[in-house]
């Protein structure tokens, strides 16, 4: 079973599964179990009812400890398996897996916003994102398919998916931006120029060809080219 007392003496698994060191986990921490509080009062039930007794009481459930938590949020924010697949590592059912999921991820969200950590939805305000200003305003912009069992179907990854535009930061490779969540076979231009991005002075964007032609203004955009083998 998948802890964090597991991981706590291994460093280099810990940073592949979660994508922080134990010294970030520990920075994160305490906004993540004050942003439970918040969202989930101890005097309260999951519901939202007034508690009978004492919180605590009863069996004690395996994501019982913060810290487990935090990991179990990260860890699928990172891999993003299969909820069956998650829940195999932590010993939790595929319905206990997702209703954990939509519980922390709130969490997680309120916590990373707190610590100034949260990536912009509104790209208006990308220009004078932090995290966009950190080190040198040079991101690479991409569009990222996520399967999901809906209509929705993109021709290149032959399945169902959801995708969602994301500006990185080159230097920290942290999330600038996250754009609204469009059909996977919208091509990534027109959802670029729709999201009408707002970049920061001098800024530079690499790209890829699915960008081809996305120029916006006053931004020196770079995008790899195809190696020509020299004809004989």
């Amino acid at each position: 079973m998948l802890t964090y007392s597991t991981l706590q003496d291994r460093p280099r698994e810990f940073l592949a599964a979660t994508s922080l060191t134990h010294e970030e986990f520990a920075r994160m921490l305490p906004a993540f179990a004050a942003a439970y509080a918040v969202l989930y009062p101890p005097d309260k039930t999951w519901a939202g009812k007034v508690r009978q007794r004492r919180s605590g009481g009863g069996a004690k459930g395996i994501l019982s400890p913060m810290q487990d938590k935090l990991l179990f949020i990260l860890v699928y924010q990172k891999t993003n398996p299969l909820q069956t697949m998650h829940g195999l590592q932590f010993e939790l059912s595929q319905p206990q897996t997702h209703y954990w999921i939509h519980h922390l991820l709130p969490v997680l969200q309120h916590a990373l916003a707190t610590l100034g950590m949260a990536p912009e939805r509104d790209a208006s305000r990308v220009a004078t994102s932090p995290l966009a200003l950190e080190g040198a305003p040079d991101g690479v912009l991409d569009g990222t398919d996520a399967a999901q069992q809906k209509e929705l179907y993109s021709g290149k990854k032959k399945t169902h998916t959801d995708k969602n535009l994301v500006l990185v930061n080159e230097h920290t490779t942290k999330v600038v931006y996250l754009g609204p969540t469009v059909a996977g076979k919208t091509h990534d231009k027109k959802a670029a120029d729709a999201a009408q991005i707002c970049y920061p002075t001098n800024a530079t964007l690499g790209k890829d060809t699915g960008f081809q032609g996305y120029e916006p203004a006053g931004v020196l955009t770079r995008q790899p080219q195809k190696n020509r083998k020299a004809r004989s």
